[in-house]
């Protein structure tokens, strides 16, 4: 592997890392899975494993809110402006 191939996975694992961090100090401890958080940031510093580990595995992913659906099982109508509104309409 030449200083290329090197450089660049030092560079994927610096910002592993970065992202980690970030990601950590950024999730509620009520959502940190299996270790405490303190326990996740040393591991952290284990190249590339403790990153992926914590990505992965260490916190709980929320689902998506369900898509609330309007009348017939189509998508709620999105945001009209005042010449499409019958209400607004009557009252000029």
């Amino acid at each position: 592997m030449g200083p290329m191939g090197k450089a660049l996975l030092i560079v994927i694992g610096v910002v592993l890392l970065v992202y980690a961090i970030f990601d950590l100090l950024a999730t509620p401890k009520e959502q940190v899975r299996a270790l405490p958080k303190i326990v996740w940031f040393v591991l952290l510093f284990v190249p590339y494993v403790g990153a992926l580990l914590w990505i992965f595995m260490g916190h709980a992913r929320q689902a998506p809110p369900p898509r609330q659906r309007g009348a017939g099982g189509w998508p709620p109508p999105g945001p009209r402006g005042p010449d499409d509104d019958p209400d607004y309409l009557r009252g000029l």
